[in-house]
């Protein structure tokens, strides 16, 4: 979906920042800002200024900053367009959707209404749920006895669905509805429960949660879409989940994400369980970065999502068999979307043990010296590899080789892959050459275990180098924030004849970022706030791109160059990609051909022009904190963090 630029300038207009900052962040007046504790990142003392002036926020701490709908997104998680579409239902416009017939929108918006109804009657139910919790001694007891404090109760939004068949015909007035069917809330059977004497239509309905614990799950944006219930005493099933509701997928969502956003990014990496009670009792003894999944198998959209909080993920899993399924899923899920600057890890645990049971018996350090030592993705897929493999056979080798042909195709280009060819090609006895072209003589198994989200997982190319061409890929997910497409080392070509001098930085990084379409995956959300600070026409060039890579992930310059079209920013851009790459350039004049940069000449280029400009940045800084400094107490401080931030970048070139 294509926002016109129009709009989100209209919008950001009519939004107000303080507003829309403040339902997030405790923010007070000081001086012309307001300022509050930096959500991204834990700090004492606040240094997070939001500008009702300039409509901006930023935090003088980690250097995050950005507008409403930046802010939205970092901190919530969610994409582009929904924080768009988000902020405009708060000021009541309309989002124009481009190409779409008025049949088309009339459904989607009435789609709109009804999820937010539904959503509506989830929170409704909540409510319910939390103040029976308070009526019922044995829930109390069962939250005790697991060790559950009244204040984590009261964090995750705990509480109790009582006995009874009907309950919720005592919170909603019209029982019958379809809501109550359509939010999961209430079965409709064709005949009644055979313990309930009830006869007519109202007996056909009962509530499908009832004596059990109640855990709300809340999408990234805090709405309550869904419920998972335990059981309290004996019975099956012990764990009850939500149906696939309008507003609610499991194999999409993720248990406790809206809880632990703060702290997975102050953790610096997301610890991913299997269970309900995993999440609240890992909370409670000092690791408030777990989630869990639904009662499903890790997908590629948990992968995804999880990648947007923390670009370090740890799976834990039991060390039982069902354990190593359960682990080899979340591998399959994880390749695709697996970069050079990211990291995924698997922590098995003793078969007798969970993460609550593993805490509570070892302690905290304990579980945490585990997660230090979990398996790297990269051990883990030589071990799945070669299960069941003899690797002192021939046989086994060749085995081994067959198993590791679609988990290898399935990550996207970069170091790690490569090195992964190598070591692959090591234990299988043969030279990484000749392995790549083993692969290419043979058709790519796809990977046991599919995702089961309904995305198509990437198909992928023929190995015959350690990378697989753009267009062999033409079913690669294109609307994730962060994935990386896997492209071959293209052909040799040319530069045109143009003196680099003459270009600016934020020149070489806009002929970058346009010639290589997984170049902005390279950058960091930071550098892509930094890089949208740039003074016109480069900055709306820079947010537009950004734009478009949380819509549609990296995109070849076929793509960017129709999407550009009537932007104010297209000749910039067009002459910017016609300086630095020319795809089809003649040879020179004694027929040689000029070798294309590599991937890492060019990430090494990106991240010294990025490492410059932050340097003018952050001198901008230090004199806009001097300014302050007679009128704000801790701006002399922030001065000298600034500064010496400026110093650790400056030295960093003569590392």
């Amino acid at each position: 979906m294509a926002i016109p630029q129009s709009f989100i300038q209209e919008l950001l207009s009519r939004v107000d920042i303080v507003e829309v900052v403040g339902r997030y962040v405790q923010l007070r007046k000081g001086g012309a800002n307001f300022m509050g504790l930096c959500p991204f990142h834990g700090e004492k003392s606040p240094s997070f200024s939001v500008s009702p002036t300039k409509q901006f926020y930023h935090c003088f701490g980690c250097g995050k900053h950005g507008n409403a709908v930046g802010f939205l997104m970092d901190h919530t998680g969610v994409g582009f367009v929904e924080a768009v579409k988000d902020l405009a239902q708060q000021v009541g416009l309309m989002v124009p959707e481009e190409d779409v017939p008025p049949q088309e929108r009339a459904r989607a918006a009435a789609q709109r209404r009804h999820q937010a109804t539904l959503n509506e009657v989830l929170l409704q139910a909540e409510t319910a749920f939390k103040a029976q919790l308070k009526q019922s001694p044995r829930a109390i007891d069962y939250l005790k006895r697991r060790g559950v404090s009244g204040q984590i109760a009261k964090t995750f939004g705990l509480g109790y669905a009582p006995e009874g068949w009907r309950f919720l015909s005592t919170v909603f007035p019209d029982y019958q509805s379809p809501l109550l069917v359509d939010a999961g809330l209430v079965i409709a059977a064709e005949e009644s429960p055979a313990q309930d004497g009830a006869a007519g239509q109202e007996a056909r309905r009962y509530d499908r949660f009832r004596d059990r614990v109640m855990f709300p799950i809340r999408n990234v944006k805090g709405e309550t879409i869904g419920f998972g219930g335990r059981i309290l005493d004996q019975g099956e099933p012990k764990y009850l989940n939500s149906p696939e509701t309008p507003v609610f997928s499991k194999g999409r969502e993720l248990y406790g994400l809206f809880e632990a956003r703060t702290a997975i990014r102050q953790a610096g990496y997301v610890l991913v369980t299997e269970g309900y009670m995993d999440v609240v009792a890992l909370a409670q003894l000092g690791f408030p970065q777990a989630v869990a999944t639904l009662g499903t198998a890790c997908t590629p959209d948990h992968v995804r999502l999880l990648f947007r909080f923390s670009e370090s993920v740890v799976f834990s899993f039991d060390g039982d068999a069902a354990g190593r399924r359960a682990a080899r899923k979340a591998l399959e899920a994880t390749l695709p979307w697996i970069t050079d600057t990211r990291s995924a890890k698997f922590l098995f645990l003793p078969p007798e043990h969970d993460p609550d049971s593993f805490i509570r018996a070892h302690g905290a350090e304990a579980f945490a010296q585990a997660v230090k030592d979990a398996h790297p993705l990269s051990r883990f897929l030589i071990e799945v590899a070669g299960t069941g493999c003899e690797l002192d056979t021939a046989e086994g080798r060749a085995r081994m080789a067959s198993q590791a042909q679609p988990l290898w195709s399935a990550m996207p280009d970069g170091a790690l892959k490569r090195q992964l060819l190598q070591e692959l090609a090591d234990h299988v006895g043969l030279d990484a050459r000749e392995l790549a072209q083993l692969w290419s003589a043979r058709p790519v198994r796809r990977a046991s275990g599919p995702a089961q989200s309904g995305q198509t997982p990437p198909r992928q190319g023929s190995p015959q180098s350690p990378t697989a061409s753009p267009a062999a890929h033409p079913d690669r997910p294109r609307d994730t924030l962060s994935v990386a497409r896997p492209v071959s080392r293209p052909a040799p070509y040319r530069r045109r004849h143009t003196t680099r001098g003459l270009l600016g930085r934020a020149d070489r990084v806009a002929r970058i970022v346009l010639s290589t379409p997984q170049a902005w995956d390279w950058l960091t959300a930071d550098d892509h706030h930094l890089l949208a600070l740039e003074p016109e026409p480069h900055g709306p060039l820079f947010a537009w791109l950004e734009s478009q890579w949380l819509e549609h992930g990296p995109q070849p310059w076929a793509a960017l160059s129709v999407a550009l079209r009537d932007q104010p920013f297209e000749d910039l851009a067009l002459a910017l990609h016609a300086s630095g790459v020319a795809l089809e350039a003649p040879e020179t004049e004694d027929g040689s051909e000029h070798q294309a940069p590599g991937p890492e000449e060019l990430r090494r280029e990106l991240r010294e022009l990025l490492r410059r400009m932050r340097i003018e940045h952050l001198k901008a800084q230090e004199t806009e904190l001097i300014a302050l400094a007679a009128t704000d107490p801790g701006a002399l401080a922030r001065y000298r963090e600034t500064q010496a931030q400026r110093i650790a970048l400056e030295t960093e070139a003569g590392t």
